[in-house]
């Protein structure tokens, strides 16, 4: 099974008084994983294009996504750290008009490492999901995945993350 493996810096705001990433903003660590994976940057914001990002941002856009759920399971305090952390994440779902992302945080690799490939095996700092909805920008009603969208994500898509409780 393929995962994305996004890095992701995490920011002195981040931290609570405990110094370690406040529940709060560790949704905000998951979101800029989310960005890079399945929205559309140009090849000087990103480099290589990531193979998920297909769907178009901004206000001219003609879709957006919207967070319609999350759930979130913390496993371990995730301190500060120079070196971005490495979101691995999988699609739990894709329906009609929806997807469930999942995550799960871990260490990332000084030496970087490879944008798509099989899960760490390790033990991750915290265990996520989102529900997203495709939603048409125009009539703010939700809209169908289109055939490309669903070509495109479906090399990544495996079992739903499992939480504890």
């Amino acid at each position: 099974m393929t995962r994305l493996h996004v890095p992701v810096h995490t920011r002195w705001s981040d931290l609570d008084a405990y110094q370690h990433v406040n529940n709060v903003a560790m949704f905000g660590l998951l979101e800029d994983a989310r960005i890079t994976a399945f929205w559309r940057h140009t090849a000087e914001e990103v480099g290589e294009p990531w193979p998920t990002a297909i769907l178009d941002t901004g206000p001219h856009a003609t879709s957006h996504t919207l967070v319609a759920g999350q759930q979130i399971e913390y496993l371990r305090p995730l301190a500060f750290t120079r070196t971005p952390v490495r979101v691995e994440l999988w699609i739990g779902a894709i329906g009609g008009a929806s997807l469930q992302v999942c995550y799960e945080v871990h260490d990332g690799d000084p030496a970087g490492f490879p944008r798509t490939g099989p899960a760490s095996g390790a033990q991750p700092y915290v265990r996520a999901a989102t529900s997203i909805v495709v939603v048409d920008a125009a009539t703010a009603r939700p809209r169908r995945i289109t055939p490309e969208e669903r070509a495109a994500w479906a090399q990544f898509v495996e079992e739903p993350v499992t939480f504890r409780r």
